[in-house]
């Protein structure tokens, strides 16, 4: 009965107290985000530690960083949240997104590992769309955890490419692509893939260059691939400034190895060649991912929808067809 009568006193504000300070993990900073004190704040913590039998938050060197049973409860809290503001706030879901006159603000967070005009090309078409949008262009490295920032509410987007995307996010397949080389026009590279000697162990002997992996212990698609057949590459270089390598490529005997259509963009300004590559890659597959949080939101599935054409707009109109673009 105890228990019950417990239950019956929390309020939706605490659970928005819960899920503020686990994803801000400061008192201080939960407090501005609430627009309440801090003494509040420090003892609505203290209701939530003793209604969860939990600390919550413990302290890490000068910060704070949440517990287990915190981090389990920070997507119920938030499905909790959405879920009230659907049962309270009928209007928003039957009024939709109107784009010319909304002044809403979107936060994508996107490799350019697609094509270097992908994000630039959606930003046009979004700021013509719905003009009075904000936009906030995230990258996608190491020190960024994008399934969390998307369970945060701290991201509404996430664009790249997977070979298996996260299972607990929704997705959309935006295009695949066709993996192949691009060197410098003088690398022996390009004289031996006119016959058979471009073969998969001159491939693996080369100095190639890389992307920083998008999170911490991930190799990337292409050596996950290399991996599973039981071989690797010698990494020279990896660069989080994807749209650099295609200078450092130019300059050196480095290989990049990575999909058509951003190879082809550097083919015409670069003194850089396209070849195929001789080991057997799938399609370069890329998704937008995106969480329950959003999954109902009228305004989020205009922003999926517009970068879905984008998307399929540059695979359709982008690539150009000159020969030099083409595999030697």
């Amino acid at each position: 009965m105890t228990q019950r009568a417990d239950f019956d006193k929390i309020e939706l504000y605490l659970i928005r107290v819960l899920h503020t300070l686990i994803t801000e993990r400061s008192v201080s900073r939960a407090a501005l985000q609430l627009q309440s004190s801090q003494p509040a704040v420090s003892a609505q913590l203290r209701r939530l530690r003793e209604l969860t039998g939990d600390p919550l938050l413990v302290r890490a060197g000068n910060g704070m960083t949440p517990t287990q049973v915190a981090l389990q409860l920070v997507q119920p809290a938030a499905s909790m949240l959405q879920e009230a503001e659907r049962l309270f706030s009928p209007k928003i879901r039957q009024r939709g997104f109107d784009a010319p006159t909304s002044e809403a603000t979107f936060r994508i967070a996107a490799s350019d590992y697609l094509d270097p005009l992908f994000l630039p090309e959606l930003v046009a078409k979004l700021k013509h769309e719905a003009p009075q949008v904000r936009l906030e262009l995230l990258p996608l490295s190491g020190d960024f955890d994008y399934r969390r920032g998307l369970a945060a509410g701290d991201v509404d987007l996430v664009v790249g490419n997977w070979l298996e995307p996260p299972g607990e996010l929704h997705l959309g397949r935006l295009m695949s692509d066709e993996i192949v080389c691009l060197v410098a026009e003088d690398h022996p590279a390009v004289r031996l893939s006119s016959g058979r000697g471009w073969t998969v162990e001159k491939y693996l002997d080369c100095e190639h260059v890389a992307p920083t992996p998008t999170f911490r212990g991930a190799r990337g698609v292409i050596d996950d691939h290399l991996e599973g057949l039981g071989v690797s590459r010698d990494i020279m270089v990896r660069s989080a400034h994807f749209s650099l390598i295609p200078l450092m490529v130019a300059q050196s005997l480095l290989v990049l190895t990575t999909g058509r259509l951003f190879c082809s963009r550097y083919v015409d300004s670069l003194p850089v060649r396209i070849v195929r590559c001789p080991v057997a890659f799938p399609p370069l597959t890329y998704f937008q991912l995106w969480h329950d949080l959003t999954h109902a939101s009228a305004g989020m599935r205009w922003l999926r929808e517009q970068v879905r054409d984008v998307a399929r707009g540059l695979v359709t109109h982008g690539l150009p067809q000159r020969s030099k673009g083409r595999a030697a």
